[in-house]
């Protein structure tokens, strides 16, 4: 783990230099301080990777600089250097917050094994703080088995051994980020984190300091340092979604990053290298996106390496059972009913639905169908009042024959009266609100509601 920033603390000149000369040659930054004082003074306004310090030195000692580290909310990792290589030493040291110690005279092996032990601990403590953060967030498992899903499926399969960028598109709620966590996944990265951001959730000005990160005053607010989300996804994939909403300014810092593969903080002028394989997605058009100036050419360039088109969910009709009965187990487990299952009449309206929310809409309607059920077997009932629209057309289809037969009135006429009573029972009678939903005046609706009840 090169190039990172450590921090030796010292009182005697030489063992600082000793020091200095052992990590140069590992390839990490070095910096200096000659007491605990002066660490705790630089550290106020610098951050760093890791900080290796003697135990015993005037003024502040090893371990005040670790309980002052440690008050102030300072998590850096800390290695002691002792010549008391004692068992109790250790014991002490570490029961103040060092994640190590040295025992002088030291060899270069042992230096460099103990400071990849304490960078590596601080690659997982990070990685678990994401976690723990992202941990009540989850996904399902890709659930298809259309043709066109089977070509997505060998497509993932096909990039992610590899580490070229991805460009997934598709309209909102085709699953773009499920898409991309089966790549990360699949991928020889999955040991390391895969880091989602939603360049249209954050605004312009913030979204630079979550991808970059930032040192502590860089900014009015900037009380502490951030690793950004290139940091966190360092040697693990990080996904962009909605690419398209990120500012034209900003896409020229993220090209530069994706082609120098490194990046400094806001606040900083050090270069942090970064190995990350970039994910991004846009319910847009790229090429049209690049026409209204909403991507720029050159990252398109550079982010389609490799597209994957996701289909809408109307276009993969063998899909949305498998999906609703997916969805539905879920959450009567989740609510703690019994799984019924659904009607044949549940099945064939939810197929014919077009479904313009695609599988996040199917996903919600499946959740208010368990909470409406509560265990017992779903109907058309437990859909929402759209779903009757679709309800009536496909029984108007099915009974052609008998329409033909019974005249076009007559059944326009029924198609009305069911409106109108859908349409009552779901403003509970308010006949204002129910012409507004029909689209008709109430004037109307009184006279139709004259003519059949």
């Amino acid at each position: 783990m090169n190039n990172q920033s450590i921090l030796v603390v010292d009182d005697e000149a030489k063992m600082r230099r000793l020091l200095e000369i052992m990590l140069t040659q590992l390839n990490h930054q070095v910096y200096q301080a000659e007491d605990g004082q002066q660490a705790l003074d630089f550290l106020k306004s610098n951050s760093v990777d890791l900080v290796i310090t003697d135990l015993k030195m005037p003024n502040v000692d090893g371990i005040s600089l670790l309980r002052q580290l440690r008050t102030a909310n300072n998590q850096v990792s800390v290695i002691v250097v002792t010549a008391y290589g004692t068992v109790e030493t250790a014991v002490e040291v570490m029961k103040h917050g060092a994640c190590d110690y040295i025992v002088r005279p030291f060899e270069l092996d042992a230096v460099e094994a103990a400071v990849e032990r304490a960078l590596n601990l601080n690659k997982v403590q990070r990685e678990n703080r994401y976690l723990r953060e992202e941990i009540n967030q989850g996904w399902g498992e890709f659930i298809g088995r259309s043709s066109v899903m089977q070509k997505i499926y060998k497509l993932i399969q096909q990039v992610a051994l590899t580490k070229t960028s991805v460009l997934i598109q598709g309209e909102t709620g085709t699953g773009k980020e499920l898409v991309a966590r089966a790549i990360h996944q699949a991928s020889p990265r999955a040991k390391s984190l895969f880091v989602a951001i939603n360049c249209a959730a954050i605004p312009g000005d913030l979204l630079e300091s979550e991808l970059f990160g930032y040192n502590k005053g860089a900014f009015t607010g900037a009380n502490k340092d951030h690793v950004g989300k290139f940091e966190l996804a360092d040697e693990g994939t990080l996904f962009l979604d909605e690419i398209t909403e990120m500012d034209f300014s900003l896409q020229a810092k993220l090209l530069r990053v994706l082609q120098e593969r490194s990046l400094e903080r806001l606040g900083s002028h050090r270069t942090i290298p970064v190995d990350v394989r970039v994910i991004a997605a846009s319910n847009k058009d790229s090429k049209q996106a690049i026409i209204e100036n909403k991507l720029r050419e050159d990252l398109f360039y550079r982010l389609n390496v490799f597209t994957i088109d996701l289909p809408p969910l109307r276009e993969r009709q063998a899909d949305i059972i498998p999906l609703a009965y997916y969805f539905l187990k879920k959450y009567t487990s989740d609510f703690g009913y019994s799984f019924s299952g659904m009607t044949a009449d549940a099945e064939m309206y939810l197929t014919a639905y077009p479904w313009l929310g695609n599988v996040r809409e199917l996903e919600n309607m499946m959740e208010r169908a368990a909470v409406l059920s509560a265990g017992v077997i779903v109907n058309c009932e437990h859909f929402p009042i759209d779903i009757y629209s679709v309800k009536n057309e496909i029984t108007t289809t099915l009974n052609l024959n008998d329409s033909i037969k019974e005249g076009l009135n007559s059944q326009v006429e029924e198609l009305e009266k069911q409106l109108i009573q859908q349409a009552l029972k779901t403003t509970k009678d308010n006949k204002a609100a129910a012409a507004q939903i029909l689209k008709i005046s109430e004037r109307s609706l009184w006279y139709k509601i004259k003519k059949y009840f």
